[in-house]
């Protein structure tokens, strides 16, 4: 087993997975699992530059984290970055931020190559079910865009497109400085309308509606399993490889495009950072389902994080054999 940190800095969260891994056999033991929302995103859409505030919050989240991967001493560290700084003029502040305070410099990663982390982290686990037909569509909504990757034990088509909760909801959803509250119908029309040409242009590159099993991962999707789940509280165990249909998913994102800042804030298990940001997600969800057929999502707590962190054992091994 190799210890190993992964980060996964997206636009909207960053993330922290400290794991003993085996990447022969693909077991791999939780030590430290966290999640701070940033909004590392914040405004980058419309000015195309991170904003101050952002930046603080993040390297905030940072130090904490330096703490934490200490403390269980971690072999190797691996740090990926993805929509935001991938748009951002300044990302070389963030670069430099990440580097004083972790050692490691962020890897801003392709879209294609994020895809490729996220089916990692999410199948490498169903591999023999017989309950689950492939290929694989795996989903995987951020907070700035949105990874599709089909596959079998492999990836054999990949896109990013940029939808996310918080793109689509600073895009459509905000006026004069406030998210819409609820939004009005013809917010939620632009909003979709945005998300079919994305599938449109997902479509191009990857066979959306040749796969069997649609694999949703990332905050948007697991907290709809939640609130499917009638959830207390936010329960990743109960959470992780349930499933949801497509009728619950449209009845919860109805729900949600019509609901007050405060019902949502209400329910138990939504994460204060999302509360102005899921009823976009939602949509994105069901827009997918919609458009491949898919009668159900299965939901992943496994994602791009895991990915990472298989990445970053195998490259430990490899050095230990001088490869």
């Amino acid at each position: 087993m190799t210890r190993v940190a992964a980060v996964d800095c997206g636009t909207n969260s960053i993330r922290l997975l400290v794991a003993d891994v085996d990447p022969r056999t693909g077991e791999l033991t939780d030590l430290d699992r966290r999640m701070t929302i940033v909004r590392l995103g914040q405004g980058v859409d419309r000015t195309g530059r991170l904003a101050p505030e952002a930046l603080e919050r993040t390297f905030a989240a940072c130090r904490e984290y330096a703490a934490v991967i200490k403390e269980h001493g971690a072999e190797r560290l691996r740090f990926v970055a993805t929509s935001a700084s991938r748009d951002a003029e300044n990302r070389d502040t963030f670069v430099r931020g990440v580097l004083d305070i972790l050692g490691v410099e962020p890897e801003v990663v392709t879209g294609d190559q994020e895809a490729e982390f996220s089916f990692t982290g999410a199948t490498r686990e169903l591999t023999g079910r017989d309950d689950l037909a492939r290929p694989y569509l795996v989903v995987d909504i951020g907070g700035g865009s949105t990874e599709f990757v089909v596959g079998d034990a492999h990836v054999r088509a990949a896109r990013s497109v940029d939808v996310g909760c918080v793109r689509m909801t600073e895009r459509h959803l905000v006026r004069d400085g406030a998210v819409t509250d609820p939004p009005t119908a013809e917010q939620v029309a632009a909003m979709r309308a945005d998300i079919e040409a994305a599938l449109d242009l997902a479509e191009e590159t990857v066979p959306l509606r040749e796969a069997r099993t649609l694999v949703g991962l990332a905050g948007s999707v697991t907290t709809i399993a939640a609130i499917a789940l009638d959830l207390d509280a936010y329960d990743s165990e109960r959470i992780h490889h349930s499933r949801v249909s497509r009728a619950r998913v449209r009845e919860i994102t109805e729900w949600l495009l019509r609901s007050t800042h405060a019902e949502r804030a209400a329910v138990p298990s939504m994460h204060a950072g999302r509360v102005d940001v899921i009823g976009a997600g939602a949509l994105v969800l069901l827009s997918i389902m919609e458009r491949t057929g898919a009668e159900e999502v299965v939901v992943s707590e496994h994602d791009i994080l895991d990915g990472i962190a298989f990445k970053a054992a195998e490259e430990a091994e490899a050095g230990r054999r001088g490869d």
